[in-house]
């Protein structure tokens, strides 16, 4: 049975603290493109935050405001969704027939209370925003109870926490080499095998997008 974990509607993220550099102040950057939301961030092996080594992050947002990713091949644990809903004090109806587990991963270090359901835009409610061509994100319990019911997207993740940067801060990193840019991959971003990911996108990282 999943731990109960505190499942906050954080969406709107108007100045995210720098999961890097912990409320640093910012390095001066670029306050203008390139920007690479919808796309995925890869760190390089030589990546030097701990936190970040071997991950990849989905971009939701990113402009001269900063950015906010979601890390998509940390896995935390696993469980039915049943069990997962009642932690988090949502009590099913005993005639909805909820079924199947869901995994739980990891977003990022930032507010790890929050939680985000990244997912193919095929589903959608008044809570869902970032809305990035195929995907979206929702912050809403509801959208984890659709998936145990089958009415929920065709393919997510369902996270805890996420990455963020403040102006000029994601660039000043690129430019130092931790990161590398690769375009967008459902495989990716959707599959189960979290332990192959990163080696997935850094073959495609660079690619032209």
């Amino acid at each position: 049975m999943i731990r109960a974990l505190i499942l906050t509607a954080l969406l709107a993220v108007a100045a995210p603290a720098h999961a890097a550099d912990d409320g640093k102040d910012a390095p001066p950057g670029p306050q203008h493109g390139p920007y690479y939301s919808g796309q995925l961030l890869v760190a390089e092996a030589a990546m030097p935050d701990p936190r970040f080594s071997g991950t990849v992050i989905y971009l939701a947002d990113h402009d001269a405001a900063g950015a906010f990713g979601l890390v998509v091949n940390r896995p935390v644990g696993e469980g039915p969704v049943r069990d997962f809903l009642m932690g988090l004090g949502m009590e099913p109806d005993p005639s909805e027939k909820l079924s199947g587990e869901v995994r739980i991963h990891s977003g990022g270090p930032v507010e790890p209370g929050a939680g985000f359901v990244l997912h193919t835009n095929d589903y959608q409610t008044e809570t869902t925003g970032m809305i990035r061509g195929k995907v979206a994100v929702t912050a809403s319990l509801k959208a984890v109870k659709d998936i145990g019911l089958g009415t929920g997207p065709r393919r997510y993740l369902i996270l805890l926490g996420y990455a963020g940067w403040g102006p000029g801060q994601l660039e000043a990193e690129m430019r130092r080499g931790d990161w590398q840019i690769a375009p967008f991959d459902e495989t990716t971003v959707f599959g189960s095998d979290d332990d192959a990911k990163w080696q997935r996108a850094r073959k495609r990282a660079g690619i032209p997008m």
